[in-house]
């Protein structure tokens, strides 16, 4: 084969058909191939997340239902004067656009209130101490229980007609009520007091009598 038969496809016009017709099928392969990801991605659609906070777990559901979301619990917080169960905060955040199906991760008031020890202030605190303490540990005090013994101390603490412990605990904000001494032990050791000063005076008066009249 000479060179000048090797290059005679050249003047061939259905060679070049075939190779013009090949890369329209690849071009348009291609193409379509594109096509067909930007469909099953749904590249370019979204959907917005809605603002469901304050919103119930049963709410937020409804409403991620109607939007083509679904959402799950993933964790709890605790937030005081907030009803529990209620969603404090979700992720992807409201406003965001987000594929249709995308999982919403949300975060909700604890339903249990937790736990706190109660701070010891029994029999080691005035009124005013103790309720300065119990109050900043975020506790409610009910009216006092009056008990025999000093005036404005504080004899011991009780939960719900519990008296606590040294170590007990109980549910923040919960309310408490403060045994504390309605003063008997004050008028008690007065009284011993004016007794002994009324022997005194009673001795010395009937030592004075005595005197006169030995005189």
């Amino acid at each position: 084969m000479t060179i000048k038969e090797f290059f005679s496809f050249k003047n061939n016009k259905y060679f070049w058909l075939n190779i013009v017709a090949m890369v329209v099928v690849v071009v348009m392969l291609g193409f379509g191939v594109m096509k067909w990801l930007d469909v099953y991605t749904r590249h370019g659609e979204g959907v917005v997340v809605p603002d469901v906070k304050g919103m119930s777990v049963s709410e937020a559901e409804m409403m991620f239902r109607n939007h083509g979301l679904t959402c799950i619990v993933s964790d709890s917080n605790y937030v005081k004067n907030k009803p529990a169960g209620i969603i404090l905060d979700l992720k992807p955040a409201a406003g965001q656009k987000v594929k249709e199906g995308r999982m919403v991760y949300l975060t909700i008031n604890t339903l249990d209130t937790p736990l706190r020890v109660v701070p010891d202030v029994a029999d080691n605190s005035s009124l005013r101490q103790a309720q300065a303490k119990l109050m900043a540990a975020g506790f409610k005090l009910a009216e006092n229980q009056l008990v025999s013994g000093e005036k404005d101390w504080v004899y011991g603490v009780k939960y719900m007609g519990r008296e606590l412990h040294i170590g007990d605990k109980a549910p923040i904000g919960a309310t408490l009520t403060l045994m504390v001494g309605d003063g008997s032990a004050d008028s008690a050791f007065g009284d011993s007091i004016d007794a002994v000063v009324d022997e005194v005076v009673d001795g010395a008066a009937e030592g004075s009598a005595t005197d006169e009249s030995w005189f």
